[in-house]
Parts: structure tokens; sequence; C-alpha cells
């Protein structure tokens, strides 16, 4: 009889956009759906007013980087046969950054990444991106760039903020469900 693989997946928040949030919460119960023990490296204390200042954005995110790296200390993440990354905004950077530092390649599921998260994405695993054309904290055509330098597939809601809503609550639960199936398939198939 073959051994069941262990799996394991694991979730890196945005800075006000926690594992409960429609993204991550529904990524979550995918992951488990499929096999997957998860786990979040849940961070805070964070500086207000970081959009747009850079260094409060590289702040933020060695912080996160460092409770992360606490966090998940005692895992033993070799005992796993596959690991899966869910991530969320400054989470994406976070991922990417714990990935190459460890040495592993997980998959990955980048939801609305900022695009300094780009940076340290390359060689940290195959993944799928989630994007909104109406997103603050990245732009557009910078993302699709980076995407394609490092042959992640993208996916850009229109009109969708960093949450990927729009404000129409019918059109933001049909995208829910769009881009909940795109990361059942990408799930189902590593």
């Amino acid at each position: 009889m073959e051994k069941e693989k262990k799996k394991l997946a694991v979730i890196f928040p945005g800075i006000g956009y926690h594992a409960d949030k429609p993204l991550l919460y529904y990524a979550r119960m995918l992951a488990r759906a499929c096999g997957y023990e998860t786990v979040e490296a849940s961070y805070g204390g964070f500086d207000k007013g970081i959009k747009g200042n850079a260094e409060k954005m590289r702040k933020a995110f060695a912080e996160a980087d460092r409770q992360a790296e606490a966090l998940l200390q005692d895992i033993d993440f070799a005992a796993y046969d596959s690991l899966l990354f869910l991530s969320k905004s400054i989470g994406t950077a976070v991922a990417s950054a714990y990935a190459h530092r460890h040495g592993y390649r997980p998959a990955h599921i980048y939801f609305t990444p900022v695009e300094a998260s780009f940076a340290v994405m390359k060689g940290a695993g195959e993944g799928i991106v989630f994007h909104g054309t109406a997103d603050p904290w990245a732009d557009t055509e910078a993302v699709r760039r980076a995407c394609r330098e490092l042959d992640l597939p993208l996916y850009v809601t229109m009109d969708a903020n960093h949450s990927l809503e729009t404000g129409d609550a019918l059109r933001d639960l049909q995208t829910m469900t769009e881009v909940m199936q795109r990361c059942a398939s990408f799930i189902g198939h590593i």
C-alpha cells in the first residue's frame, strides 16, 4: 500500500488582510479539501501610513519576515512531500523570501502582490498571481511585466482593488468564485 503524501499549506497574510478574509479563507479551505494541513504565519504591529512610503514598506516587510521566521521555526518542513504557500499583499514577499532563505520550492498562490514583492519572487517556486487593475499598491503594467519575466501566470480582474473587490457585491462574489476555481485547478495539479 502506498504511503499517503504529507502536504502543508502555509498562509502568509497581508498587513490588514488576515487569513479569515475571503481570498485566504477560501484558499485555505481548498487546500484542506486537497489534503493539506494548514498553518498561518500571522504577524502584526506595523506602522500606519505604509502605502507610498518606501522606508515604511521596507520596515514592514522586515518585521513581517522576522515574525514569520519565529512563528514557523518549529515546523519540520522536511517531513512534508508537498508545500503550498498562500500569500496576500506584502505576504507575497515574505513567502518568497522565506522559501529562498530555507531552500524550499513550494507552489505559490500570490494574491495581489505589492510591486516590491516581485524582486524576491524569482526562483521561489511555481505559482500563479492574481491582481486587480484598480489596485493602488501595484501598477497593472508593472505586474504584467514582472509576471512575464518570471513566467508566472497572471489573472487580472478589471476595476478590482487590492482585495480583488469592485464594490458591486454580486460581481465580487462572481470574481471570488472564478479566482477560487483557478486556485482549485492549480492546487489540483501540484
